[in-house]
């Protein structure tokens, strides 16, 4: 696997594609972690981010930037969307054929999940902000043909069936997975067999996933950006990055892949022990979930004023995004089977919860939200 820029030749990239003249020096180039080799390349007066993706023998990428390109097209081909640009990235550049895209660096921001860790602040007021950003998105493109059109016809709407893909990837285990999978992570895996409501809600949900909008399919805290002064800033204090899993989608899954988030806060906080049961381990959480329900609530009513008209649409909308909710946390603990090739007890404890919001949803509307909030949102 090869990459096409590093420290040596990046500034005399920018410089060919116009992005800094010959007369700029760089003062600092340094790397920034994350699956893609992320070049910072520091001016005077700048910052740049050059993301690219690695090449493999034959020279060629997965081409995962196209879908974050395709977002900046739809808004430059339909003015009237115009006024989405401040919460979404600075793309300054993209080269199609090397996979590169070249941001302005956002020096002024951090992202949400950095803010909540070192802080420990859970702020209503940004989770509001969430909503309402969020519910805006889907609201300006909600069962717009046009808009629908120019995405699928930009590149091919495979994340409709991330849902539907999960499944089948569940819904059989072939000898092959012996061979990648440690024995502990097979656990998961006899779990997941073991509860026949369980596949059955998940099929359901894949029955029942409806594209409808704009969506971002990837929206965990990692992923939004808040002002460093975000509490004398505007409704512009927040920005949604890496939009390359975008898609014409379901709003309910964005929606439930936010607050699955949150809940994850709750979860890896966990203090886990042989001595004390799954319930006893959830009320001893750092990070209690009774902290982080408020936060979700605000997020949700925000969502709702901002985009009332959803529930018209979709009168199963909230039980809808209570089982995406433990749909991601499944997804979440896929993530921890392929690259920490584990599933511990947090993982057990991780895909009780997912079971009991997929198979219960009703029932866990003020287990998610609070029990003020469930009322208000399901009337």
């Amino acid at each position: 696997m090869t990459l096409v820029l590093n420290s040596q030749n990046v500034v005399e990239y920018l410089t060919a594609q116009g992005l800094c003249s010959q007369s700029e020096q760089a003062l600092k180039i340094e790397p920034v972690t994350a699956k893609n080799f992320n070049l910072l390349v520091t001016f005077t007066q700048r910052q740049l981010l050059v993301k690219q993706e690695r090449h493999n023998q034959e020279g060629k990428a997965f081409g995962e930037f196209v879908g974050e390109w395709r977002i900046q097209e739809l808004l430059r081909e339909f003015s009237q969307l115009n006024h989405l640009y401040p919460w979404l990235p600075q793309v300054l550049h993209f080269d199609q054929q090397n996979s590169i895209m070249v941001f302005r660096y956002l020096d002024n921001y951090r992202d949400l999940m950095d803010f909540y860790a070192k802080e420990n602040h859970f702020s209503s007021e940004i989770s509001a902000k969430i909503g309402t950003l969020l519910a805006t998105i889907h609201r300006d493109t909600f069962n717009c043909q046009e808009y629908q059109y120019f995405l699928e016809q930009k590149q091919g709407n495979s994340q409709v069936y991330q849902v539907t893909n999960l499944i089948q990837g569940l819904a059989r285990i072939e000898p092959e997975i012996f061979g990648v999978v440690p024995a502990d992570a097979l656990k998961f895996f006899a779990l997941y067999q073991r509860y026949d409501s369980l596949g059955q809600a998940i099929a359901q949900l894949g029955s029942a996933f409806t594209p409808a909008c704009l969506t971002h399919n990837d929206l965990k805290l990692n992923n939004i950006l808040l002002s460093k002064d975000w509490e004398q800033s505007n409704q512009f204090s927040l920005r949604l990055i890496d939009w390359e899993r975008s898609a014409w989608g379901d709003p309910a899954f964005d929606l439930g892949t936010i607050i699955s988030s949150y809940l994850q806060l709750w979860l890896s906080s966990l203090v886990i022990s042989k001595s004390l049961s799954i319930e006893e381990s959830l009320r001893l959480a750092v990070t209690p979930l009774e902290q982080l329900q408020p936060s979700i609530g605000k997020l949700s009513l925000a969502y709702l004023h901002t985009f009332p008209t959803i529930l018209e649409h979709r009168p199963d909308f909230w039980l809808r995004v209570v089982q995406f909710v433990g749909f991601t946390l499944i997804q979440q603990i896929h993530a921890m089977i392929q690259y920490q090739k584990s599933f511990g007890n947090t993982g057990i404890v991780m895909l009780q919860v997912a079971k009991t919001l997929l198979c219960r949803p009703e029932q866990s509307m003020s287990t998610i939200f609070g029990a003020s909030t469930a009322e208000l949102i399901y009337a």
